[in-house]
Order: C-alpha cells, then structure tokens, then sequence
C-alpha cells in the first residue's frame, strides 16, 4: 500500500485563498510527510522504499506539524512563567537590592568618615606630641648650650684674670718680690691647671630620637608605599647575578639552585661566591621603596649596598651585612635580624612576612623594613649612607620576586 493511500490527501490543511501547498521538485507530489533523518518535508513517492527516503524514519506532515505546536505551547508557558520570574525579580529583589545599597553605601560612608575622623584625630595628637617633644628637645639642647656659654664665659675671663695676675707679676716684680709671691703664683698655677678643657657632651646635641614614634613610622611607611607602589622600576642586574641563582625573564625573580651553573660568563660584576644580586639602578638621593615577595622562600637578604661591595671569594667582605657597604633584613628559617658591618641584631618577629617592603629616604637617611599585609614596621636603620646605593638581594632557598 502507498504512503498516500494512508489517508494523508494533497492540499491538506490549506484553506480556500491560500497559496497552494508546494509540490515535491522530483515528483511533483505534495509534500505530505516528514523525513526525521533529513529533517525535511517529503512526497510519498521520496518516503516509498524505492524513494530517496526509503527506510528513513517518516511521520506525517501533520503529526509532525502538531509536535511543534505542542512545543512551541510548552516553550510559549516556560517564556510566561520566565517573564513572571524576572519580572518578580525586578520588582522585588533588585528593589530590595537596591534598598540593601543605599543603606549599605550609607553606613560604609559613615564608618569611612568615622575611621578616618579617628585617623585624623590620632594624627593630630600624635603630631601635637612630637612638635611638643622636638620643641621640648630644642629647648632642653638650648639652655645647655647658654648653660655652657655661661660657663665658659666664667673660665674664659677666670683664665683671663689668672694670666693677667702673672704676666703683671713676671713684668712688675723684682727677683726679691717674685720670690716673695711664690705661694701666690703657685695658687694661681694651680687654680689654672684646675680648670679642664671642653668636653664632647650629648647634653650639648639636639636628639632626634624626639621624633620617634611607631604610629608616625607606620603611617609613613603606609603612605609611601601607596603612592610609591609601580613607580620604582627595581630589576635585577643580570651580570652581577651569582652562578648560584638563575634569573627570570624580566629580571625580576631569583631562584637559588645548589648546582652552579656553567653558562655564566664570569666577570668584574659578578658575585662569584655568595647567591647575592645587585639591582641596576641606584639612589643618590629623594623617597624610594620597593616591594618583595618573600613568601617562597626561608633563606633570603634584602636591602641596599653601595657599589664598592666586593663581588669575589667566600669571605666576609663580598657577604651581605657582614661588610660596611651593605645594609640586609636577613631570614634563615625561623630567624630574622638586620644586619651591616658584621653586627647582626635579632628582630623576633612572631611570623613570617609574606611580602616585603623596602623604604629608603635619603633625605632624612633612613633605611626601614616593613610588611605591607600588617603595616607592621619591622625594622628601621638611621645612619648617614656613604654614597649611591643599590637594591640587594640574596636567596639561598627557592625563590624571592620584586613585584614593585
């Protein structure tokens, strides 16, 4: 029996006006069944054994035309139920979003002014304190200094009195009288011999320790560190790289290897010895800090040298903080200390710092250590600097990054 002898007739479904339903292009024959393997409208004659679907998976047009309406039904009914979804969503959780906003952007402005109204107040007292310790200070070094004015003048014009009284005897008495005077010279020797020469004393010299305050040094080193923070372009010095370290790419990142490497050509620049690197740029003058990450690491050095640090042999002069042209904060293991010149003074910190910051101001010349997670200052070294200095590092222990 022929597919169109099931009952499926030409022109099923049009309505009278319309367009006449299309023919199959081979067979001439309406287009009454469904290919599912092709996914195409058929003729009987394409759906017969013989045909170009035979053996293809056929439903009639119209069954196949009432699956889709049945679908777009059931999708028309998810896109209602979809658009009820959002439209609750707009009208009742983004509004109450929106309300949590507005309460929440409120209150975060009100602990913003808050904590800065405390900041600013704690920044206030704490400046009214140093100015009143530096003019404290400046007082207390300028009345020992009219204390000694005063002194001296006495001694001066004491010791101006003694030598007035011999020269008048040396040139006015005879032999007779000077011996006469004897006890009297000897008096006046004596009173003179009794006064002491100027002395070096600390009363007499302005203390700048006045200006100490942790707060102020946290919030100091807070601050430079965010307006610093991508402007120092510190990178590493490949030529003065030691073979124990290799060099990442943008001469960033040193990695310690036990192993000394062959390929490095050995030069004037070069620490041969010790896993030390100078950067390549150095700073002869203004603010300065960089950043390290030292979290990978429990065997590193980080500071500043000047670039008369010797580069060769195993000893002392080329190791870092153990000669007078290098300034480290050192970690080996559990141990932290700042080292320079061979003295080595422990820092007991409670953690390890994931990152290290570095600021050098050679103005006020002043090295200081801080981790920027905590602001926690972790060291601080006043001293003048003898000349330019240099980033320095060392790793003996995975690896260290300068990631600013």
């Amino acid at each position: 029996m022929s597919l169109e002898g099931a009952g499926l007739r030409p022109g099923l479904g049009a309505e009278s006006g319309a367009e006449p339903e299309p023919l199959c292009p081979e067979h001439g024959q309406p287009l009454s069944w469904f290919c599912c393997s092709e996914r195409r409208l058929v003729c009987s004659a394409c759906a017969e054994l013989g045909g170009r679907c035979g053996g293809h998976r056929i439903r009639r047009a119209e069954e196949r035309a009432e699956q889709l309406r049945n679908k777009i039904v059931d999708q028309c009914e998810r896109l209602q139920l979809q658009s009820a979804g959002i439209t609750k969503y707009v009208a009742e959780v983004l509004t109450g979003k929106n309300q949590r906003a507005v309460s929440m952007a409120s209150a975060a402005r009100e602990l913003v002014i808050q904590r800065l109204s405390l900041v600013r107040t704690l920044c206030e007292s704490e400046e009214q304190r140093l100015l009143e310790q530096v003019h404290g200070e400046e007082e207390r070094t300028h009345q020992s200094i009219l204390t000694q004015r005063a002194h001296w003048a006495e001694v001066l014009q004491k010791l101006d009195t003694i030598r007035t009284s011999l020269v008048g005897m040396l040139t006015h008495l005879d032999d007779l009288q000077l011996i006469q005077k004897e006890q009297e010279v000897f008096e006046r020797t004596e009173e003179a011999e009794g006064i002491l020469d100027p002395q070096e004393s600390e009363k007499l010299n302005f203390n700048d320790k006045c200006t100490w305050s942790p707060l102020l040094n946290q919030l100091w080193a807070t601050a430079v560190l965010g307006s610093l923070s991508g402007t120092e372009d510190v990178r590493i010095d490949e030529r003065t790289v030691s073979p124990y370290l290799q060099l990442s790419d943008d001469r960033k990142t040193l990695t310690f290897s036990a192993k000394k490497s062959k390929t490095c050509a050995d030069g004037p620049e070069r620490f041969d010895h010790w896993p030390n690197a100078l950067a390549t740029t150095s700073f002869q003058a203004g603010l300065h800090a960089w950043m390290v990450n030292v979290q990978n690491s429990s065997a590193y050095k980080v500071g500043v040298a000047t670039c008369q640090l010797p580069r060769k042999g195993s000893g002392s002069d080329s190791r870092l903080g153990y000669n007078a042209f290098s300034w480290v904060f050192s970690r080996y293991d559990q141990n932290f200390c700042f080292s320079h010149n061979g003295q080595h003074e422990s820092l007991g910190l409670l953690r390890c710092p994931a990152q290290l910051g570095v600021l050098l101001d050679l103005e006020a010349q002043e090295l200081l250590f801080y981790e920027p997670s905590s602001g926690t200052v972790l060291h601080t070294y006043r001293a003048p600097f003898p000349g330019p200095l240099f980033p320095v590092f060392a790793v003996a222990d995975q690896n260290i990054s300068i990631t600013c």
